[in-house]
């Protein structure tokens, strides 16, 4: 049995449960002070406060967290993790004022991207990806989810979630995959949005299926992209066939993607910038999880998603990157953190809980990650930070010190 003891923590706060948090609870996290926390075999068995018993230091890899912050690992709830190139030349258009759907319609922005994904190998495309990972690694994410939708076609999703679950494997961040053909309607099916549906909903879904390569299915319901009927399809589709459900809704427009996921029961409904007070109450009454993507509305210097209002009529509110190589190309969930307290006027508390249990509730791990209780993989973060404040209030630098994930210190990874 391999055991590692985490003592002399100055602080350990975290959420507490195996669901998500919505409203008063979102911010109501347990704080401990001189405290200790003893995982056996990557799991949870011991937390406590205090002096710690010679019973638990008896065999155990003891890592002093030298009276700092500890919380539990971050969950990086919504990214695009694997995919070709970059797309660093469209920031001149960016700038230019170019609107980001007018970019896709002259064959840019996703379907760029596309292009790329579609030339790289395999190898390629997992290199890229495991650099990336090692680098949210070292800033804390232990734990993230990650969508096709680059591919656009049989072969290349396919060729997408393969990756992902080689790199599930292979590095120590833990991986979600989901399925998002229905990103964007690809080049050659331009003039038949139809038949590229069908592709979608009778081939691709169930391929991704039968070889268990995805978790969950995503649609881009969205203005020139996919309706909500389409959408609706496309995911009802998906259920058949096991998959659980999550969609891009009210980025750029309200087209019915909120209303869409509350009559559904999606897991979770993401982006919600310009989400209708009807749409919060949708997701509210369909128990849906809201996942915000502050660095998106920083990137493309678009309005934030109103977080307070969603919290305030019982929605549990998870906070993710969406890291792409388009309108977010950053990984940092501590950057995340600082927007989502400045942008959303979240507390410091409901961040945490944010970052960490619900979005494991957004992923379909709230009850094995995101918070350090008992029976939990031991996933933890050693911060550079005497409490939480502090943490939301520095920005810009790696305040992440350790990384333990399932009970190991990520220099033993």
């Amino acid at each position: 049995m391999k055991r590692t003891l985490i003592t002399n923590i100055g602080l350990l706060a975290s959420p507490r449960g195996i669901s998500a948090q919505a409203g008063s609870a979102q911010g109501q996290i347990v704080k401990i002070r001189n405290a200790h926390v003893l995982a056996e075999d990557g799991l949870i068995t011991h937390v406590g406060a205090g002096l710690v018993g010679q019973d638990k230091m008896q065999g155990a890899v003891v890592i002093d967290a030298e009276g700092k912050l500890v919380t539990p690992g971050l969950v990086d709830a919504h990214t695009h993790l694997v995919f070709g190139g970059w797309r660093a030349h469209e920031m001149q258009m960016k700038l230019a004022g170019v609107p980001y759907l007018k970019i896709l319609e002259e064959g840019g922005g996703i379907l760029s991207t596309v292009r790329e994904t579609r030339a790289a190998s395999a190898g390629a495309l997992e290199e890229k990806a495991r650099a990336a990972l090692h680098e949210m690694l070292r800033l804390g994410t232990t734990t993230c989810e990650t969508k096709s939708g680059y591919g656009l076609n049989l072969e290349d999703e396919i060729k997408q979630l393969e990756v992902t679950r080689s790199l599930n494997g292979s590095q120590p961040v833990q991986l979600v995959s989901t399925l998002m053909a229905a990103h964007a309607v690809p080049e050659e099916y331009r003039h038949d949005r139809r038949a590229y549906m069908d592709l979608v909903i009778q081939e691709i879904i169930p391929a991704a299926a039968e070889k268990g390569l995805a978790d969950f299915c995503d649609v881009f319901c969205e203005t020139g992209v996919f309706s909500a009927g389409e959408s609706r399809e496309i995911l009802l589709a998906a259920r058949k066939h096991g998959l659980g459900l999550k969609i891009h809704a009210d980025e750029l427009t309200a087209i019915g993607g909120s209303e869409l996921a509350g009559e559904i029961g999606a897991v979770s409904a993401e982006h919600l910038i310009a989400i209708t007070q009807t749409g919060i109450s949708a997701l509210a009454k369909g128990g849906v999880i809201a996942c915000l993507l502050p660095a998106t509305s920083f990137y493309l210097d678009k309005p934030y998603a109103p977080a307070r209002d969603m919290i305030t009529a019982g929605v549990p509110v998870a906070v993710a990157t969406d890291f792409n190589p388009g309108s977010c190309p950053g990984l940092n969930l501590q950057l995340c953190v600082n927007l989502a307290c400045l942008k959303y006027k979240m507390t410091p508390e409901e961040v945490l809980t944010a970052v960490t249990l619900n979005a494991a509730a957004a992923i379909g791990l709230a009850e094995d990650i995101g918070s350090i209780e008992p029976g939990k993989q031991a996933d933890l973060v050693i911060w550079d930070a005497p409490n939480l404040d502090f943490l939301c209030y520095r920005f810009g630098s790696n305040l992440a010190r350790a990384i333990i994930k399932k009970g190991r210190a990520a220099a033993e990874i």
